[in-house]
């Protein structure tokens, strides 16, 4: 081993899953053969047979066409290069550090520009991080008082928020499941999805099995949400917007989710709402 190689490693590394379990879960995670990795990625399938086992050591090199095959988000990929005994790569700053001020302005403007609509900001674990003035009026409409949670799996499960004005509750929250999944299968390294997982599934009247992943079923790609509220029905589909090509784990992590109405009645009240504020 070189002193320069020796040097970049960290002590860390020996606290982190082993770079064969990761690997392996990621493969049993999208259905990878090694032989279907060891292609995606070129390299031998002697080679990534012997990285798993520890046989082998993997270059940086190679842990990231390993990362780009399996499509690793960037956190999961600073925890393959620590368990590969590597510093990891990617920073995790905050949005209100100088390095981050313009990512935050460009985040006010997008929320801005979507009134009288409602938009808000996510991560990866459904905390709701940020809200334009347009979803406050709707949530005053619809429930009369804000959310009483900070996370949006709470809000959307939870019998004493949001569930109870949610028209199409069934569709809305079985495709919430269907993104929690995504996240468990795509973050071996995170329990906090799993967590989230089983907090939901313990709200009255969740089908059992949500428990389980339903692998033939794709995710819509509209999400449609209906409300009560007392000036009728209001319907929105949704958008997301990341951030292309982040190089920072919490833009990589951040999702903007807009609300479009989806009719006629809708957008009128929520011009209404806005000329009333």
């Amino acid at each position: 081993m070189s002193v320069s190689s020796a040097a970049s490693r960290t002590p860390a590394a020996a606290a982190q899953p082993p770079i064969g379990r990761l690997l392996r879960e990621w493969r049993a995670a999208l259905r990878f053969s090694q032989m279907d990795l060891a292609m995606e990625a070129g390299v031998s399938t002697r080679h990534l047979s012997c990285i798993e086992t520890g046989k082998a050591q993997a270059s940086r090199e190679v842990l990231t066409r390993l990362a780009d095959a399996l499509a690793m988000p960037l956190r999961e990929r600073n925890a393959l290069l620590t368990a590969a005994g590597y510093a990891p790569k990617y920073p995790e700053t905050t949005l209100d550090t100088p390095e981050l001020e313009r990512m935050q302005k460009a985040i006010d403007l997008i929320l801005a520009k979507q009134e009288p609509y409602p938009a808000f900001v996510i991560n990866r674990h459904f905390d709701v991080l940020q809200v334009n003035k347009a979803t406050a009026r709707i949530d005053q409409l619809t429930m009369g008082r804000q959310s009483r949670h900070k996370n949006l799996l709470h809000q959307v499960f939870d019998p004493d928020d949001f569930r109870p004005v949610i028209v199409n509750w069934q569709e809305v929250a079985e495709g919430f499941v269907g993104h929690l999944h995504h996240e468990i299968a795509v973050s071996p390294t995170d329990p906090r999805p799993q967590q989230l997982l089983d907090e939901i599934l313990r709200y009255p009247d969740v089908p059992t099995r949500w428990r389980f992943r339903d692998v033939d079923k794709a995710p819509s790609p509209i999400q449609t949400m209906r409300f009560r509220s007392p000036l009728g029905e209001l319907r929105f589909f949704e958008t997301i917007t990341t951030f292309a090509l982040p190089r920072d784990v919490t833009l990589d992590e951040m999702r903007i989710e807009c609300a479009f109405p989806a009719d006629d009645h809708t957008a009128a009240v929520c011009e209404r709402l806005a000329e009333g504020a």
